[in-house]
């Protein structure tokens, strides 16, 4: 009966306090190690539909922008939010795939917050030493980039074909996908 008490008073006190997530997090963090969850990485001989280009962000000086105005780029877009233990989970991933792009030509990253207050957003990054520029979402067609179930990953061609679509978390710095994504910024 203790034990339980003790269990429970822990549980308590991670939810009272917000720590949850990051535990949770943590936790799943540990899981991708393993490298058992991670992206399909297509065959590029496969048959593409072609990307919308109906997304919208603000940049962090408020600066509204869509998906055209990259077009000519290989965009890695992940959706996210700070209260998303999987999102937290898989963004060191993402951050080491992001230093391993450095130097490519033509790759952008656009790490897409839902957070409704985009400054918490731009904290997690600031507190993780994390470099990789953060978008605020602001809206996009029903139809296209589903928003319910974070974190989403989406991979476009400079030719503006949607190669990827990953939802939930996953390990983004294996070899196979940094592979996957300098063939595409060099098509």
């Amino acid at each position: 009966m203790i034990e339980w008490g003790i269990i429970i008073g822990v549980i308590l006190l991670l939810y009272v306090t917000g720590w949850h997530t990051q535990v949770i997090g943590t936790l799943q963090r540990g899981i991708l190690e393993t490298g058992l969850i991670r992206p399909s990485v297509p065959s590029m001989t496969d048959d593409f539909p072609v990307a919308s280009t109906d997304f919208y962000f603000a940049d962090e000086s408020g600066t509204v922008k869509s998906l055209a105005e990259y077009s000519g780029d290989v965009i890695f877009m992940n959706i996210w939010a700070t209260w998303c233990p999987p999102c937290i989970a898989e963004m060191p991933s993402i951050n080491s795939l992001y230093n391993a792009m450095e130097g490519e030509d033509n790759i952008t990253f656009l790490l897409v917050s839902v957070d409704e207050n985009f400054e918490k957003a731009s904290e997690f990054m600031r507190v993780r030493n994390f470099e990789m520029p953060i978008v605020h979402f602001r809206s996009r067609s029903e139809e296209h980039y589903d928003l319910r179930s974070i974190p989403t990953t989406y991979v476009i061609s400079k030719d503006g074909k949607l190669m990827m679509e990953k939802r939930g978390l996953a390990k983004y710095d294996t070899p196979a996908f940094i592979e996957f994504m300098k063939e595409l910024s060099k098509l």
